[in-house]
């Protein structure tokens, strides 16, 4: 027994996959929309976020440099109030920058829409 049947007046009958086909190629449509600023943005962002986490890990590389060498347990106090109050100025700067970096890319998807 076929898995298809076909009616003179309406063509092929819709298989199970057919929505999922026509889901996929819509979403495959709107993807191939995107313009060539609007990726570079994304790019721009990921690249953004991967020096944030270098810097961090840098932060992290330090901190535990400065736990084992120091001295005794007033100091140790001291670095961590330092790397807590250095990682939540970080974390304010980079939210700012991804903030103002989607803001942009928000700005130039509706300029270009508009056009």
């Amino acid at each position: 027994m076929p898995s298809k049947t076909t009616t003179e007046e309406s063509g092929p009958a819709k298989t199970v996959m057919d929505p999922i086909t026509d889901i996929q190629q819509e979403g495959l449509s709107n993807m191939l929309g995107l313009s060539q600023a609007w990726m570079e943005m994304m790019s721009d962002m990921g690249a953004e976020v991967m020096n944030f986490v270098a810097e961090r890990v840098k932060e992290d590389v330090k901190t535990q440099h400065q736990v084992l060498h120091c001295k005794d347990v007033k100091e140790l106090q001291h670095i961590q109030y330092q790397f807590i109050q250095t990682a939540i100025d970080q974390y304010q700067a980079e939210t700012g920058k991804l903030v103002e970096m989607g803001s942009g890319m928000m700005s130039s998807m509706k300029s270009s829409d508009a056009s």
